[in-house]
């Protein structure tokens, strides 16, 4: 299954890997870390959100500068103004200064977001890219999901608090911030352009790049707004299990320790299951099934009683078909565009990705704070427009035959 994997894909996957891991360390402290400060639970989804624009508004910059060359240097770049955000959102210690720097944040980290997709879509061959990039998104699940676990850890485990000082949850954003630095230096010098892409004297210019997002196909269109859809309801869910949980009166250990979980969970679906779906040649029908799957599954789980025994299992569903469901639209994406344009088209799918990072949040607050399911039922709801939105889709291409 991994033969055909060469040897930069390997490296680029062990990388991000590693950046799974190092962005998700602060996660389960921030519920804890927000409260602590007296800041208004409200601001917890202002956060988010906010890192997500910042999302929204870098990916299709870094997607254009990548496509005119030097990709590597522009992801170091963002790395290190996602280290600054990350470090100065747990030292400032004012809600509106938190504000701006979880932008930055956000800003920043969208150049390795889009770039390192775009890369592995130009490493792949066509018929590989599919499961490629599903190896590239249990990659980025099963290292956040570490992460996660880590980020648990150091505010209880002995050997953290005593050597690191993690007790004060700041710290927890300090180390963040060094390991990303480290992580920077690493992939700059680790990842190479395509000899291809390398000896091409023809790069588009950034403007040139930016210029081919006016003339998207309608259809692609149509499958980004579906997918901002979907991403408010999947964002929703992950971020809003984790205050939940929080409410049931879970600590940040028990949260890594259901992400950790989580994350396996998705390694054996993007390992196995992306392959097996990607056979049958059918990604647009697939891609209906999981999203109406998924609806049926967010509307029970919290609804039934027992939640812990149900979240740990009937869940998990979900959780496989939501890491079955990104390599396939990733790769529908990229069928749409040209040799030089992947980092742009991919930009262009980032931000609107993000798009459904920014509405979520602001909408599950409001959502949380009237009753904490109707979150989750939003959510599903979510799902399945999306669901319908991809029928319109089939409808137009008059074709369901469509292979990632």
């Amino acid at each position: 299954m991994v033969c055909d994997v060469k040897k930069p894909l390997v490296i680029v996957l062990s990388l991000y890997f590693s950046q799974g891991l190092i962005h998700n360390v602060g996660h389960p402290v921030t519920p804890a870390f927000v409260r602590g400060l007296d800041i208004p639970d409200y601001m917890f989804g202002v956060f988010f959100a906010t890192m997500s624009l910042g999302l929204t508004l870098g990916a299709p910059l870094w997607g254009a500068l990548g496509d005119a060359g030097k990709k590597r240097l522009y992801m170091a770049a963002g790395l290190l103004l996602y280290s600054v955000g990350q470090f100065a959102f747990g030292y400032v210690g004012n809600q509106y200064w938190m504000v701006f720097f979880r932008f930055l944040s956000g800003f920043g980290v969208a150049a390795s977001m889009t770039l390192i997709v775009a890369h592995v879509v130009i490493l792949s061959k066509p018929q590989h890219r599919a499961k490629h990039l599903g190896f590239l998104a249990a990659a980025l699940t099963l290292g956040a999901s570490v992460g996660y676990w880590l980020g648990g850890m150091m505010t209880e485990g002995r050997f953290f608090v005593e050597v690191l000082g993690t007790d004060d949850l700041r710290r927890v954003f300090l180390v963040q911030a060094v390991l990303n630095v480290f992580y920077a230096i690493a992939l700059f010098f680790l990842v190479r352009e395509p000899r291809t892409q390398q000896a091409d004297v023809n790069k588009p210019t950034v403007f040139q790049s930016l210029g081919k997002i006016k003339n998207l196909d309608s259809n692609l269109i149509i499958f980004l707004v579906a997918l901002s859809l979907v991403t408010i309801g999947a964002t929703n869910l992950s971020k809003y299990i984790d205050v939940y949980f929080n409410e049931l009166g879970y600590s940040p250990k028990d949260i890594g320790t259901f992400v950790m979980v989580t994350g396996l969970v998705s390694l054996f679906s993007s390992v196995f299951l992306v392959p097996l779906l990607v056979r049958t040649g059918k990604s647009l029908r697939v891609m209906m099934v999981i999203q109406v799957l998924s609806a049926a599954i967010v509307f029970y789980v919290f609804r039934a009683e027992r939640f812990l025994l149900i979240v740990y299992t009937v869940y998990m569903g979900y959780v496989a078909l939501k890491a079955a469901f990104q390599p396939l639209e990733q790769s529908f994406i990229s069928s749409f565009a040209d040799e030089k344009s992947h980092s742009t088209i991919m930009g262009v799918r980032q931000s609107f990705f993000s798009i459904g990072m920014v509405a979520g949040p602001l909408a599950g607050g409001f959502l949380y704070e009237l009753k904490p399911v109707y979150v989750f039922d939003f959510s599903g709801l979510m799902f399945l427009i999306g669901f319908l939105l991809f029928i319109w889709i089939g409808w137009r291409k008059r074709d369901m035959d469509l292979s990632a």
